[in-house]
């Protein structure tokens, strides 16, 4: 007799989540292809355009730490639906604007702020919600699957289809993302309850400073939260003005705008697709470090761009790097982070790692505005380089003696 086992799989519950992000990201890569194309006609003034997307991510910075504490005190199920309701409200209220010609950047700004805090909650609730539906042992592959279908949605289908739309009718985009967060938002709403934790009736005050020391202390996770802290503002920086530098330098149309951000996003799928793989085969911190390296340069490069080939292929390299590191440094904090900590811990993650992307996208406006197009992406590349010399020994201690293991 010969014994057989069976190999874990990834639950129902877990796919349906899958298919609710996949859903919802297409309707978010239409509304990021669509966005910038609004606000051009709006404005051609780069510090006016980065003021739309610093207002988008403020939220990380603001709500960041009382949504990670929220996260962990109330039904996750509940938080994901209700977000994603509420983000469907905000989109839909933009296709109401765009269809009577009543926007106008400040307009744009406040709604991109709802929009972004109803991400906050719906970010960190996705990523806190993982460990409970998922094995240890399948979070990479769990999480190198969401990363794959959010790029492909938000980067590969959406764009094209978002850029195609609003030639058609400037409202279109917008509807089809307000329609997005409604499908997902139902299908979310099937997914297994899960009890509040026992600091449901612990003053919040005390919940967000149980998270705050428990990352503190950690010092590999806090090294990583830190540098995520340094590349989000580089990625803003140099990313803010991208549709500038491919419309009005490389003289792109905005239907081949989304296409250009398809094709970068090729490189992002790849990366989802292959990354469980390269870690079971050369380990965490060899995919990790070689991701972070080649980001370096690659950001450098895309400045130096002297056409839409180039700088698409660049943009998809660029894609699969963060990828990468996105999924390892995810699958770590789901990994070692305790579960009734989870929440504020990412809140508090989210918050170091994305707090400082208004201030990107804003230096980035006045960077394009002062010195050019093409600067602020190799400002940002070496930027990036600084800090990874500087985190570097941390993370190779830390990964190379086992001590991640350990919380």
């Amino acid at each position: 007799m010969t014994a057989t086992t069976t190999e874990p799989r990834l639950s129902s519950a877990y796919w349906r989540l899958c298919w609710a992000a996949a859903i919802d990201n297409i309707g978010d890569g239409a509304f990021a292809a669509a966005v910038p194309l609004l606000a051009v006609t709006v404005t051609r003034d780069p510090r006016l355009i980065s003021i739309v997307s610093a207002a988008t991510y403020l939220p990380w910075l603001l709500l960041s730490m009382m949504a990670g504490a929220v996260v962990d005190r109330y039904d996750r199920v509940a938080l994901l639906w209700r977000a994603q309701a509420f983000q469907a409200v905000v989109v839909a209220v933009v296709a109401v604007l765009v269809a009577v010609d009543q926007v106008s950047i400040p307009v744009l700004a406040v709604l991109a702020f709802g929009l972004g805090a109803g991400e906050v909650v719906f970010g960190i609730a996705a990523q806190s919600i993982l460990p409970d539906i998922v094995p240890k042992s399948l979070l990479h592959r769990a999480n190198g699957n969401q990363y794959t279908v959010t790029t492909v949605g938000q980067m590969f289908v959406g764009p094209p289809l978002g850029s195609v739309l609003f030639t058609v009718a400037g409202a279109l985009p917008f509807g089809l993302d307000a329609g997005s967060f409604a499908l997902s938002a139902a299908l979310l709403m099937t997914l297994p309850r899960r009890r509040p934790a026992p600091t449901a009736h612990q003053p919040i005050r005390t919940a967000i400073a149980d998270g705050l020391r428990w990352l503190a202390r950690h010092r590999l996770l806090r090294a990583l939260a830190l540098l995520l802290g340094v590349n989000t503002f580089c990625f803003q920086l140099g990313g803010v003005t991208l549709v500038l530098l491919a419309t009005q330098t490389l003289h792109l149309s905005a239907r081949s705008y989304g296409l250009l951000l398809a094709g970068g996003a090729l490189g992002s799928v790849l990366g989802g697709l292959v990354n469980a793989r390269i870690v079971a085969r050369f380990g965490a911190l060899p995919a990790l470090v070689t991701a972070l390296v080649a980001n370096v340069f690659i950001f450098v490069a895309i400045g130096l761009s002297p056409n839409a080939i180039v700088l698409g292929v660049l943009l998809a390299l660029n894609g699969l790097a963060t990828t990468m590191w996105s999924v390892v440094t995810v699958s770590l904090r789901q990994q070692l982070v305790p579960a009734e900590l989870l929440g504020r811990v990412n809140g508090v993650y989210r918050m170091l790692g994305w707090g400082l992307i208004p201030l990107g996208a804003l230096t980035g406006g006045l960077v394009a505005h002062g010195f050019g197009l093409r600067a602020a992406y190799p400002i940002a590349g070496g930027l990036r380089g600084l800090a990874l010399l500087v985190a570097l020994p941390v993370i190779v201690a830390a990964l190379a003696s086992g001590r991640a293991r350990r919380a």
